[in-house]
């Protein structure tokens, strides 16, 4: 299965590059017809988690993947289903 893969160790003290690498790759995976992103916060104190997981609810990005799954064997892993 295609998926993107987002690392965001390397942007961790930058909040608004967090965004829009989470913006570029929820474009990316439409424009392409990807069905799963896998992002990776890290495991750390989990804040880096809750910035992405607060982004993926916000109402204009909720209508655009079909469901949020959190790896269950990796807590510093999150994948992001598409349905195109």
């Amino acid at each position: 299965m295609a998926r993107i893969k987002l690392d965001l160790h390397p942007l961790f003290n930058k909040g608004g590059s967090i965004d829009a690498e989470l913006e570029r790759v929820m474009d990316e995976a439409e424009r392409k017809r990807i069905p799963l992103v896998e992002i990776i916060p890290g495991k750390g104190s989990g804040q880096l988690k809750k910035h992405v997981l607060r982004f993926l609810q916000r109402k204009d990005m909720k209508t655009r993947y079909h469901r949020v799954e959190k790896d269950k064997d990796n807590h510093g892993r999150i994948y992001v289903h598409f349905r195109h």
